[in-house]
């Protein structure tokens, strides 16, 4: 008899390491529709996810944590900030440029210009508190309302925008554009949050002494979780612009390592995070299908409306900047620890930095992305 296929457990003890695109799954007959299927989750034994995906660490974790924590609402902002100091010319221009004490978020709001403003003062270097207009007029409401709440304030006020306010402090300015082009995306389900109504927000760090000082920076920042014995993350050098196995020639497949350590780790009921790899739809759904409880996303996400970094033009192409953790950039940044470029006297990169083309709101291709699993 000709055998179709293998089980998992034969195609993984014959001693070859397998990456996402060296197998593939054999269909079978269903009996139930895509809308019965859930993707809920765990990220680790006690935090749960309402989909199976999350974010790739970085090296600016305790800033980035505060800001989503401060957010209720998934809308990335689509205005500037600028402090007092700055030159009316010299800050980013969009619709709008709010003036705040720091020149970020959260703080408190002193004021704003609009482009028209901008169009006004040509020519003259002036800061940019000596032409904003005062928040004498600006809506304010707190910043936990969702989206038809602020959408009725706009009409009611027939306001250009709307301040969500927290503690006194601003930490999101949403404008109608920006309810406009929410109102235009996917359905979204519900996102995982915590009891306080805050985001659920992980985060990564190393084993080494120094890094008990980076850990309490992510609690005070709000963390809900660091990756450790309550979950676990698997893959070394399976990353787009991770070069670890190029470098070292370490590593694993990332099938294999998926497949090996889930097997493991489920004994114990300890969830694991895929980490690497995942550039389609059907390399979450093979992760998934081997074991791992999430998958953590690096270039996927990258190039988002919602990723950090800028938009620059590259031949003539909207991109945005991505780094590898073990980049030279980034090992500057405080990474080399963590690929041992601390103590040596060469520091080796074991990843590159390169730029991907701008795809949009995470709010728009996430639910197509999700929907494409269920459907694997």
């Amino acid at each position: 008899m000709i055998e179709d296929g293998f089980s998992s457990s034969k195609l993984f003890s014959q001693g070859y390491s397998y990456t996402y695109d060296d197998v593939i799954f054999l269909p079978h007959y269903i009996d139930f529709p895509t809308d019965a299927v859930s993707l809920s989750t765990h990220l680790s034994r006690n935090v749960p996810l309402s989909i199976p995906c999350v974010a790739s660490r970085m090296d600016t974790q305790a800033s980035i944590i505060r800001t989503a924590k401060s957010l209720h609402l998934p809308i990335a902002l689509s205005v500037a900030f600028a402090s007092p100091e700055d030159s009316l010319h010299a800050a980013s221009h969009g619709k709008y440029v709010f003036v705040s004490d720091t020149g970020a978020l959260p703080s408190k709001l002193l004021g704003y210009v609009s482009t028209s403003d901008c169009d006004n003062m040509k020519g003259k270097e002036v800061k940019i508190f000596d032409c904003m207009r005062d928040c004498k007029s600006v809506e304010y409401v707190p910043w936990n309302y969702d989206l038809g709440k602020i959408e009725a304030i706009l009409v009611e006020k027939k306001s250009d925008f709307v301040v969500l306010e927290r503690d006194g402090e601003v930490v999101n300015v949403v404008i109608k554009e920006d309810v406009e082009r929410l109102k235009g995306y996917p359905k979204l389900g519900a996102g995982t949050v915590g009891f306080d109504g805050e985001w659920m927000v992980g985060a990564a760090i190393g084993t080494r002494e120094s890094d008990k000082e980076r850990l309490e920076h992510l609690v005070k920042a709000g963390a809900n979780v660091v990756a450790g014995v309550d979950g676990l993350r698997v893959g070394m050098g399976s990353g787009s612009i991770c070069t670890t196995q190029e470098v070292c020639a370490v590593g694993r497949g990332q099938a294999t390592a998926v497949y090996k350590v889930s097997s493991i780790a489920a004994q114990h009921g300890v969830p694991v995070i895929a980490d690497g790899g995942i550039s389609y739809s059907g390399h979450i759904v093979k992760a998934l299908v081997l074991g791992a409880s999430a998958v953590m996303m690096g270039s996927f996400l990258a190039g988002s409306t919602e990723a950090p970094g800028a938009y620059e033009y590259k031949n003539g192409q909207r991109v945005k900047k991505y780094r590898g953790m073990g980049s030279l950039e980034a090992m500057t940044k405080g990474s080399d620890q963590r690929y041992l470029g601390d103590t040596a006297k060469l520091t080796i990169a074991q990843g590159v930095v390169g730029a991907v083309a701008d795809k949009g709101s995470v709010l728009k291709f996430i639910p197509y992305t999700i929907q494409a699993v269920k459907q694997g």
